[in-house]
């Protein structure tokens, strides 16, 4: 059994983490690196044997404006083992090697996992986090309707696309943690332009998701800075309530109420680090579009 890293670039081992992460999750790596937007920030750390991923734990540099101050975080991800090889500590192992490589080089250390995985991140050290969630108030949720309405970006469209690419590589700050370092996931789910839509007077994209009649707001993507009070004004979708996937910048955060939100039975934040503890008390939480 061999410890592996860092080789996304190798065609062979890439593909023997994407078998085991479409066994294990049903997704691939491969078109988002072929398609260009792998650029080193994804590091894979596996246990390779006889040609075959074992077990895989990455860690994900993440860099972040929170409340405009910048701080690198390691965001641990695809955390997962070939049915043959589970419990045996493979995993753990991982991380543990992940956390003896990056601790006291970042800001803190972090990962979301399901409530099952409780015990086993409260083991190696991890605490639970309690992030919020936003929600647009009703008084401001019928506002009169403005300027050009967002439309659904064409997939077709070859210069719009282009478009996108540079912009949400040179997007303005838009959320009170802002991931820096974004191109890469972002276009990871969103690089078919799925639930992109564009407001040409504001030169604004917003990534949207409607679900039994509530809109999500996963992430606003523009070079100039655009109020969330204009942003929600041009969406013409039908819709009951309307959620963010960010925490809003200080200025818009009164069109919206707040609540704590610590998962339900699926979804956790751990973490290790000081900084990462101020997220509660700050109120913020990760973007979904940052999600590893």
């Amino acid at each position: 059994m061999e410890l592996i890293y860092n080789y996304m670039q190798d065609d062979t081992l890439r593909h023997a983490l994407n078998r085991l992460a479409q066994k294990t999750f049903g997704f691939d790596f491969e078109s988002w690196v072929k398609g260009g937007y792998f650029e080193g920030d994804y590091i894979p750390y596996s246990f390779l044997e006889d040609g075959e991923l074992l077990a895989n734990a990455s860690a994900n540099k993440m860099c972040f404006l929170q409340n405009g101050v910048r701080k690198n975080y390691i965001q641990i991800g695809t955390v997962m083992t070939d049915k043959a090889w589970r419990n045996q500590g493979l995993a753990r192992k991982l991380v543990e090697h992940i956390l003896g490589e990056y601790e006291g080089k970042c800001n803190g250390i972090y990962l979301f996992a399901n409530l099952g995985a409780l015990g086993f991140y409260r083991k190696i050290g991890f605490a639970e986090g309690l992030e919020y969630r936003f929600v647009l108030k009703k008084e401001w949720l019928d506002m009169e309707k403005k300027g050009t309405a967002f439309q659904k970006a064409n997939p077709q469209d070859e210069a719009l696309k282009a478009k996108y690419r540079d912009t949400v590589r040179n997007s303005a700050v838009n959320s009170a943690l802002e991931q820096v370092n974004k191109y890469g996931l972002q276009m990871f789910y969103t690089a078919d332009l799925d639930g992109v839509y564009y407001a040409e007077d504001i030169d604004c994209f917003a990534v949207m998701e409607l679900q039994e009649n509530a809109l999500t707001l996963q992430s606003i993507v523009c070079k100039e800075q655009v109020s969330l009070k204009d942003v929600t004004a041009r969406i013409d979708l039908p819709h009951s309530c309307l959620r963010l996937g960010f925490a809003p910048c200080a200025e818009d955060a009164g069109l919206f109420e707040s609540f704590p939100y610590d998962g339900a039975e699926d979804y956790r934040l751990f973490y290790r680090g000081e900084d990462l503890r101020k997220m509660e008390t700050d109120r913020l939480f990760f973007p979904q579009m940052s999600h590893a």
